[in-house]
Formats: C-alpha cells, sequence, structure tokens
C-alpha cells in the first residue's frame, strides 16, 4: 500500500504542470545536445508553451472558476451537526519555528474554518476531526498540528478527535465512516477539492455538509494580464483534482 501510494504521488508530479514542463524541457536538451534539432524544437517550445498556459491568469482563473462556483460557503447554523471534519494538508513541523510558520496556508484556512464553524453551533457534544498523516520529513502528523490551532482557540481536547494516520482523502473517509456512519456532518476542505470529497463520502454512503474554505479565483478575468506563480499554483490545483477523481474512480471500482 506504502508503494502504491509512493508511485501515485511520483505520477501526480510529472503529469502536474511543474513536473511535465520539466520532463519536456530535459527531453528537448537530451535532442538539443545530441544534435537532434528538429525534435529538440518541438520539446522546448511545448514546454514553453505549456508554462505560458499555466500561468497565464485568464486560463487559469476560468478553469478553477469551474471547480469553485459549484460550491458557496456554508452559513446556515444546523442543531442537528453532531461532527465537523476538517480534512488535512500540509505542514512542516520545525519546533524552531512558530506554529504560524509551520501549518501550511491550506492547512491554516481549512482549520479556522473548522473552528469557525464549530464556534458558531457551540454545542457541548460537537466533534471536531481532524486527519492527516506526518508527510514526508515530519514527524508530527498533519491532523495534531491543525488540532495544536484548535487548542489554541480553546476548544478543548474532548471535542476533539485527531487520527494522524490517513495518507488521502480516501484514508480519511474511511476512518470518519467508522465514527460517524451515515449521520449529516459538515465537510472542511478547500473549494477545488470539496467536489471531489463529496464524491468520495457520498460513495461511502455519508452524507457530508460542504463547508468549502481557500476561494483564490479572481473577482474579474484580466485579458492583459502578465503570467505569474499564482496561476501556476492554481493550475497545479485543478490537475491535482482531475488526477485525484480519476485516482478515486479506480478505488472505486477496484473495491
Amino acid at each position: 500500500m506504502e508503494i502504491l501510494f509512493l508511485a501515485k504521488k511520483v505520477i501526480t508530479f510529472f503529469v502536474e504542470p511543474l513536473g511535465l514542463i520539466l520532463t519536456l524541457s530535459f527531453i528537448g536538451l537530451y535532442f538539443l545536445y545530441n544534435s537532434v534539432y528538429t525534435k529538440a524544437k518541438v520539446f522546448l517550445s511545448a514546454s514553453i508553451l505549456l508554462l505560458f498556459i499555466f500561468s497565464y491568469p485568464p486560463v487559469s482563473n476560468s478553469l478553477i472558476k469551474q471547480l469553485e462556483n459549484t460550491h458557496q460557503k456554508y452559513d446556515y447554523i444546523n442543531n442537528n451537526i453532531e461532527y465537523i471534519h476538517v480534512l488535512g494538508s500540509g505542514h512542516y513541523d520545525n519546533p524552531k519555528w512558530p506554529l504560524s510558520s509551520q501549518i501550511s496556508s491550506t492547512s491554516l484556512k481549512r482549520t479556522m474554518e473548522g473552528i469557525s464553524i464549530f464556534k458558531k453551533i457551540n454545542k457541548p457534544n460537537l466533534k471536531l476531526i481532524f486527519t492527516g498523516f506526518p508527510g514526508f520529513g515530519n514527524q508530527i502528523s498533519n491532523a495534531e498540528i491543525n488540532a495544536k490551532i484548535a487548542r489554541i482557540a480553546n476548544i478543548s481536547d474532548n471535542n476533539l478527535i485527531i487520527n494522524g494516520n490517513p495518507k488521502d482523502t480516501h484514508e480519511e473517509a474511511i476512518f470518519a465512516k467508522s465514527i460517524i456512519g451515515d449521520k449529516p456532518f459538515i465537510l472542511v476542505t478547500s473549494v477545488s477539492h470539496m467536489t471531489r470529497a463529496i464524491e468520495l463520502f457520498t460513495n461511502m454512503g455519508m452524507n457530508p455538509i460542504a463547508a468549502p474554505t481557500e476561494f483564490k479565483k479572481s473577482k474579474k478575468i484580466e485579458w492583459l494580464s502578465a503570467p505569474s506563480i499564482g496561476s501556476i499554483k492554481k493550475s497545479k490545483n485543478i490537475i491535482h483534482e482531475f488526477l485525484g477523481r480519476i485516482w478515486a474512480f479506480i478505488q472505486l471500482n477496484k473495491n
């Protein structure tokens, strides 16, 4: 299972923008150094064209708009809710850094949204679930890092359920199913990830209520925009979610 997980990560890197552009560039350079100029031109031109496409704001904004328009923010109170599940993301645990520097922007936004909803519902028996494994090079799990933020917000350990074992959304859903069953619950994740997450949880017979966060699209698409690093990150998110849905489909049909 560990080998399969690593294989998925490796394949994902080479298909997502940065890995794909680097791969095409290296192939182009290989042909260039071997004096195969026609093929070198094709691969180097393709890498430059993809770099422009992935970094051009109107392209990335138009694509991510399709994901972000599917779900609206959670802005009502359901007193029948017993669980809020915050999905994990990245971090880097370093005791020399403050906690605010160890947690990723994505993790922080998901955690803060979960905390905000928890405070609004304000029920003594409400449980806040954090999942997410340590990741490469870390000793502390992402679930525990996120839970530390919840403790700072004065949420008691009695209201926290922490599991640092799940390595992806599929495993997070399996764990949540063992606790929540088919009861309605609030699912907190990035809006670009929400569609895939809802599908995974629903396919397991669960009843998630979407509470998306980390909206990224700009309010207005400016066609005369310069390429940017932010647009490459958006493109990466789009392709990552597309690949994730393919992987989820494979896992569903395999089982």
